[in-house]
């Protein structure tokens, strides 16, 4: 990030840049800073969007062909094609030595770094990944939002509204546009007002998933599922959140087992201290064999639905199941 930022301050912009990664608040930041310092903030004649899998790269490489209209660059945008996973060797082969006029932003959740597409783009260009931040960069960032606000937080009201909202950004951000309205004419957000404003979200639902899992309630545990998909949560990121909730469990265990009190873990795994409290209290329902082997099955499932030998709405759900009924055998 902080060479992107150094790119656009000083002009030296790359022909190509890859932003991929979790945390889709600051990759679509980074996107649109960047666009803006190619093209100007008035020229969308000049910039050609893709999207999606199945783009057209022969389309691709003859817009890149094409001279700007009364510019000196054309930008050419192509998100979530997934070609940095797989069928980007065309690209990848004219990214070599594209067309001085064009520049190119991708844009993807995951990539393949052993893929040809990839490579190039290490090679000739830059990629960056935004993946999820830490506790105190998440503190930093509301507190620098607030103070623009004029508004004030206590330390202890800013961890419940982040415990609330998880650490994706996105998120963040919308629930604080909500408690900000709503403490429109108030110097100071109180406790009651991140209680009566911000409601609780989708890592709060795979908390209790897990933790319904750890007490072996297999109907509890699918409830919470499928309130998850009610919500329009689609499953492979269920998927990748049950993923995380385990490894967090399996890294909080291990180093409370070595001794570490609570403040170090939380530095260590990347939580607020008060939520790593909740997952030192959750971890000591499970053994260490029995997490690693969930982080196992869980690449197992993703596996299986990307090759297509499972559904993904199914293949969670069996992943659920089995492991809240197995726990008593685990335990």
């Amino acid at each position: 990030m902080q060479r992107i930022t150094e790119d656009i301050k000083t002009g030296q912009l790359k022909q190509i840049y890859l932003l991929y990664g979790e945390e889709a608040y600051l990759v679509r930041q980074y996107r649109d800073r960047l666009l803006t310092a190619m093209l100007g903030a008035g020229d969308r004649m000049n910039v050609n969007r893709y999207e999606g899998k199945g783009v057209s790269v022969p389309e691709i490489i003859d817009m890149a062909e094409t001279l700007p209209f009364f510019s000196e660059r054309r930008v050419i945008i192509l998100e979530n094609t997934e070609l940095c996973r797989a069928g980007g060797e065309k690209l990848s082969e004219y990214l070599k030595n594209p067309a001085e006029s064009s520049s190119f932003i991708l844009v993807e959740r995951d990539v393949d770094k052993r893929s040809s597409l990839y490579k190039t783009i290490k090679k000739y260009g830059y990629t960056a990944e935004f993946g999820r931040q830490d506790a105190k960069t998440l503190q930093k960032w509301v507190l620098g939002i607030l103070k623009k606000e004029n508004k004030q937080i206590a330390s202890s009201t800013l961890q419940l509204f982040l415990e609330g909202c998880g650490d994706d950004m996105e998120n963040i951000r919308k629930e604080l546009e909500k408690l900000l309205c709503y403490t429109l004419d108030e110097k100071v957000i109180t406790t009651e007002d991140v209680e009566a404003i911000c409601v609780p979200q989708i890592q709060n639902h795979i908390f209790d998933m897990i933790t319904a899992v750890a007490n072996g309630y297999s109907e509890q545990a699918l409830r919470l599922y499928y309130d998850l998909l009610a919500l329009r949560e689609p499953p492979m990121r269920i998927l990748a959140l049950i993923s995380r909730q385990f490894n967090l469990l399996l890294q909080v265990k291990e180093l409370a087992e070595k001794g570490y009190p609570q403040a170090v873990i939380a530095e260590k795994v990347g939580l607020h201290g008060f939520v790593a409290g909740k997952y030192m209290k959750q971890a000591v329902s499970f053994k260490t064999p029995f997490l690693k082997q969930a982080l196992e099955d869980c690449a197992k499932a993703d596996y299986d639905i990307k090759s297509g030998k499972m559904g993904e709405q199914l293949s969670v759900e069996l992943l659920i199941v089995k492991y809240s009924s197995r726990k008593k055998v685990w335990a």
